[in-house]
């Protein structure tokens, strides 16, 4: 470290599983972040006396719902041009290197897609066990922004999704890219999340907003997504389309997110008012 400026070069590989298969510290801790959400539900689910019969199966749904979302969105969001032409490449962990197929990887994960197929394995699973969709989804919401920040701090160990230079004393100079001070944004999320966590949590332990519910999961939504549409403007563009854009990408995508859990928050304030009333 010089002058506050944090020199950043960490091998993103653990170590190699076999010559092609790397174990990376994104993995590791997207699995991490994976198993601490689940445990902190399980917990919620002890603490309401909810039976665990079917939390099992509530972890498998997640883990395919965030992996194959994350994964759709960054082909579709991102890259269709590449992948419409290379669709083989979208669910396998392959590229096509000088006319040969190797393993790479999966090389992009888009959070955005991975909020969207969360949800709809939500609704899958909903429907089958006969859960109350709005009540899960407040529960999720209190764990899913620890899961995030372990993702985040995943993305810090590879030295991507980071932020514009910076001439403050904070900066981070990823070395394995260049040798120039910026903002360490994938940190600034994780932070941020981690103090959404906090905010919903102490929100959760209040039986009155746990009746209402959807309220926690508006105010997870309009949160999070509010924390990532400011970030976005201190990260550099993931892709060279964006560099002509007003806003990015990703701050697009945020903005159907933050409305909704506003809807949300509006429509259960007010329904508690007419309750009491």
């Amino acid at each position: 470290m010089e002058n506050g400026i944090l020199n950043w070069n960490v091998d993103p590989v653990i170590f190699w599983v076999t010559k092609s298969f790397p174990l990376k510290y994104y993995g590791a801790l997207f699995a991490c972040g994976l198993l601490l959400g689940y445990y902190i539900v399980r917990r919620i689910y002890k603490r309401e006396n909810l039976s665990l019969e079917n939390l099992d199966s509530l972890l498998i749904y997640v883990i395919i719902g965030t992996v194959l979302g994350a994964r759709l969105g960054h082909c579709f969001f991102y890259e269709p041009d590449y992948f419409f032409k290379h669709p083989i490449e979208i669910l396998l962990p392959i590229q096509k290197i000088k006319g040969v197929y190797e393993f790479v990887g999966y090389q992009g994960l888009a959070s955005h897609g991975g909020s969207i197929g969360v949800l709809t394995a939500l609704i899958i699973y909903c429907r089958k066990y006969k859960v109350n969709f709005l009540g899960l989804l407040d529960k999720m919401a209190v764990a899913v922004p620890v899961t995030g920040a372990f993702i985040r701090m995943g993305n810090f160990m590879n030295s991507e999704i980071y932020g514009k230079p910076t001439n403050g004393n904070w900066g981070v100079v990823f070395q394995r890219d260049d040798l120039i001070p910026r903002h360490p944004t994938q940190l600034y999320e994780a932070f941020a999340y981690l103090l959404i966590f906090g905010i919903l949590f102490y929100m959760y332990k209040s039986e009155k907003n746990r009746n209402a519910q959807g309220l926690i999961f508006g105010t997870f939504l309009t949160l999070l997504f509010s924390a990532r549409f400011i970030i976005e403007f201190f990260k550099e563009n993931q892709e060279s389309f964006e560099n002509n854009m007003l806003i990015n990408m990703g701050q697009i995508l945020s903005i159907p997110f933050i409305l909704i859990g506003l809807a949300l928050i509006i429509w259960k304030t007010k329904k508690q008012e007419y309750s009491i009333s």
